[in-house]
């Protein structure tokens, strides 16, 4: 079985969220003998167009960007050349030029997609984009939401629900590689005291501004790891207010992560908007032991880190309400470990790759036997 994914971009362009959980499906599915090509927009797509970890990363020319939407004249073409090589497509949303790619060139075969999070920022734009959206999500054979409190809270899946299923994201351990001893002392040097971990992009919804008002709340240690478009601002707020507890360290190798992530007292993730849907990095908190604090935005951030149980879920936009859970956690280091062995084993259970890839598996093998015999050929 081969199976083509379609998104706006992925490695080596950018490997955020959706690309990381791509990768990890892609790898997760070829334990089944499920082949793998994955078909995204670049600046560069010949130099770009490369072989990546056991399959073919293929691009297409990226024309313009607007409004967080690449488009592309070359994607119709190449999509159709691919998509005749597969047996299954899969989507990942949101993307309205992927919709439009996909409603102007049936591709033929079972389709599914997996529904990463509702369009929340573009309001205006949504009104107009609402009736070529339902089309497409009406049009594919299967939808994959990757909580049921995403499932549960978002308006559009509810008018899919009969066609709906709940596979939460999941990481592999093995693309993690154990941090030096060399690695962890040249940190643990830099941040003796105890300290909480922010990882991600610095975007809007994030709520790192939150956290940073925070940080005038108490004087534990806070370690930011990403850049982005709210990166300037961020700082600037962190100068004018003279916080020298929150330090941005910007992009880091994989290893100096790894490092950080052994070393914290505990992951914060303040996101306050539902375009963070799910939180990877607090898939990668629980993977490595630690207790979470994230904030109750009715996304899957809550399925991940339950309260009480794996981490602490306060209100968002609430600085004081951040900063108490992380004294909280810095006062009771039994509690903290206790925590963090729960979120260690909730990651074991419901949040590694393998169970992801093995989940898709089986969906892919459905939706490849619903197909009739020789349809596919004659819809080539």
């Amino acid at each position: 079985m081969r199976v083509l994914h379609f998104f706006k971009t992925y490695w080596p362009d950018t490997f955020g969220g959706v690309e990381r959980t791509i990768h990890a499906i892609v790898k997760g599915v070829a334990r089944h003998d499920i082949q793998s090509d994955v078909l995204s927009l670049s600046k560069t797509p010949e130099k770009n167009t490369a072989e990546f970890d056991g399959h073919m990363a293929h691009k297409a020319k990226l024309d313009f960007e607007f409004a967080s939407t690449g488009f592309s004249r070359e994607a119709f073409g190449r999509f159709r050349e691919l998509s005749r090589k597969a047996d299954i497509i899969h989507y990942h949303f949101p993307w309205p030029m992927m919709d439009i790619v996909h409603l102007a060139a049936p591709p033929g075969k079972p389709t599914v997609v997996t529904y990463h999070s509702d369009i929340v920022k573009q309001k205006l734009l949504l009104k107009l984009y609402e009736p070529v959206m339902h089309r497409f999500l009406k049009s594919v054979d299967a939808i994959v939401a990757t909580s049921p409190n995403y499932l549960a809270t978002s308006e559009v899946l509810q008018r899919y629900k009969d066609k709906t299923t709940v596979i939460p994201l999941g990481l592999d351990e093995a693309d993690y590689r154990e941090a030096s001893e060399q690695d962890k002392a040249r940190w643990h040097e830099r941040f003796a005291k105890p300290f909480f971990l922010f990882v991600g992009v610095l975007r809007y919804y994030k709520g790192v501004h939150i956290l940073l008002e925070a940080a005038r709340q108490t004087a534990i240690d806070i370690v930011i790891v990403g850049e982005g478009p709210m990166e300037a601002s961020l700082k600037e707020y962190a100068q004018q207010h003279g916080l020298r507890n929150a330090f941005f360290l910007g992009a880091l190798a994989d290893a100096d992560k790894t490092a950080l992530l052994e070393l914290c007292t505990g992951v914060v993730f303040p996101s306050n908007l539902r375009s963070e849907a799910f939180g990877l990095s607090l898939v990668e908190a629980s993977m490595f032991g630690k207790p979470m604090i994230s904030c109750e935005i009715g996304t899957g951030t809550s399925f991940v880190n339950q309260h009480g149980k794996t981490g602490y879920v306060v209100r968002p936009d609430d600085p004081s309400a951040l900063a108490e859970a992380m004294e909280r956690l810095v006062a009771d280091g039994e509690a903290a470990a206790s925590l963090g062995n729960a979120a260690r084993l909730r990651y074991e259970e419901c949040f590694t790759a393998e169970r992801m890839g093995n989940a898709y598996a089986v969906l892919y093998k459905r939706l490849h036997s619903q197909m009739p015999s020789g349809a596919s050929e004659r819809k080539r």
